[in-house]
């Protein structure tokens, strides 16, 4: 990037060389742009999955509308929108049928 000498604006280029917008300097030189950007390494992010992983949630009292059991995992997510309840979520550990409760 280069400057016009004259006001000091930003010379931008117009056909094959670059000029000043403001006072319509015209750079004799050819100008080389060049532009760069870091970018910093996607950290990564533990997907639960529920078929394979559900020891890793709290075991709760809840009853299971399935089988009539008294434990079940429990997880809680926020569905709709920031400012209402998060929907808490439920599956047996004896027949592993999931349901949930809206708050």
């Amino acid at each position: 990037m280069d400057f016009c000498p004259k006001c000091g604006s930003i010379l931008v280029k117009k056909r094959e060389r670059f000029s000043c917008p403001k006072c319509s300097y015209v750079s004799k030189d050819k100008l080389k742009i060049t532009s760069s950007e870091k970018m910093a390494e996607k950290q990564h992010v533990g997907v639960v999955h529920p078929e394979k992983e559900t020891s890793v949630w709290p075991i709760v009292i809840a009853i299971c509308p399935k089988c009539g059991n008294d434990k079940a995992y429990h997880w809680s997510t926020q569905m709709r929108a920031a400012d209402e309840a998060e929907t808490r979520f439920f599956r047996c550990t004896k027949c592993k049928y999931t349901w949930r409760e809206y708050n």
